[in-house]
């Protein structure tokens, strides 16, 4: 099964729209700041979400107001990102996938969707009850702090691909 990907990635790499996109002079470095410029984007307005989550920051607002505030913007920021990502893998496939830097963002990132989906099935059911109490539950608490931890970890491996001293075979 990894040789057909291996294979299957290899023959997207040799498309000319993947070339192209690898071998602009231009287009590869703008792809590049605007994937950088929208995560960061993202980053920062769930890290103060998170933050508020956590306990540490914004504890006199209610959440659902930083929510409402910040959630459509993050969407932004999200979009973005993962478009230009996406087209950022598609013009080196190969490298991307034997890069352990890349796999390891791929996985905390899943890991940060699952924390999201899990504190929004479970204790964000019950927000009226703790959204204008400066201390939030012990669940959104380290929901939150999870958060941080994954979000910072996506941040530190995404910035490490560019020098993988690592081969993944």
């Amino acid at each position: 099964m990894l040789a057909s990907l291996a294979d299957w990635l290899a023959v997207i790499e040799e498309f000319p729209s993947s070339a192209a996109i690898r071998e602009s002079l231009y287009g590869y470095p703008a792809l590049l700041s605007v994937h950088v410029v929208s995560m960061c984007l993202f980053a920062g307005l769930v890290l103060m979400m998170d933050l508020r989550l956590a306990g540490i920051g914004n504890r006199g607002t209610p959440f659902s107001q930083i929510q409402k505030r910040l959630f459509p913007w993050q969407m932004v920021g999200l979009v973005f990102s993962t478009i230009s990502g996406l087209i950022l893998v598609y013009g080196q496939p190969t490298r991307f996938s034997t890069n352990i830097f890349f796999l390891l963002k791929m996985v905390m990132m899943a890991l940060a969707a699952l924390n999201a989906l899990a504190f929004h099935f479970s204790t964000y059911l019950s927000i009226d009850r703790w959204d204008a109490s400066r201390l939030v539950p012990r669940t959104a608490r380290w929901a939150g702090l999870l958060s941080v931890v994954l979000w910072v970890g996506v941040i530190v491996t995404g910035r490490l691909i560019a020098y993988n001293w690592f081969e993944v075979r």
